[in-house]
């Protein structure tokens, strides 16, 4: 046993020599964004002015700039603003806004009437903000519409 320890000992491991070598590490980020959206209920309407929020958040790689449309619903003959929920063949009005102050229609054509922002490379949240006019007395019951949220980047 001590012959071979001899053979393959630390001083033979020592005298061997060693090298070294150096690679590069890259990877290429290319621009992505996530959405989702939480859905809007106006509760109970009574035929007065009703608002109700919703949040769009989105999630974009730092420094890409993105715009935020809503389609007009899927109520025959409805646009970006005159949007509509229906119960049967009754329908209920109703606007999307890009502002508290539900003066900025919020619609698809972007540099028209999208929301605009920058990435940061984390969740950002905006809000929908939503109105029933008032004077509306359709049929009781309960109305739905479905609007699809798209993220430009």
């Amino acid at each position: 046993m001590a012959a071979i320890a001899a053979i393959g000992g630390p001083s033979e491991l020592a005298e061997a020599g060693t090298a070294t070598a150096t690679f590069t590490v890259t990877a290429t980020v290319q621009a992505t964004c996530n959405i989702s959206a939480t859905n809007l209920s106006f509760g109970t309407y009574t035929g007065t002015q009703t608002d109700a929020t919703s949040t769009i958040t989105v999630t974009c790689t730092n420094t890409s700039a993105w715009n935020i449309g809503l389609n007009p619903g899927t109520c025959p003959g409805a646009t970006v603003t005159t949007r509509c929920m229906l119960n049967g063949a009754a329908q209920l009005n109703y606007a999307l806004f890009r502002d508290a102050a539900r003066t900025q229609n919020w619609g698809q054509t972007v540099g028209t009437d999208t929301l605009t922002g920058t990435g940061n490379g984390a969740a950002q949240a905006n809000t929908v903000y939503g109105r029933i006019p008032a004077g509306q007395f359709p049929a009781p019951g309960a109305y739905t519409d479905t609007i699809t949220a798209t993220v430009s980047f």
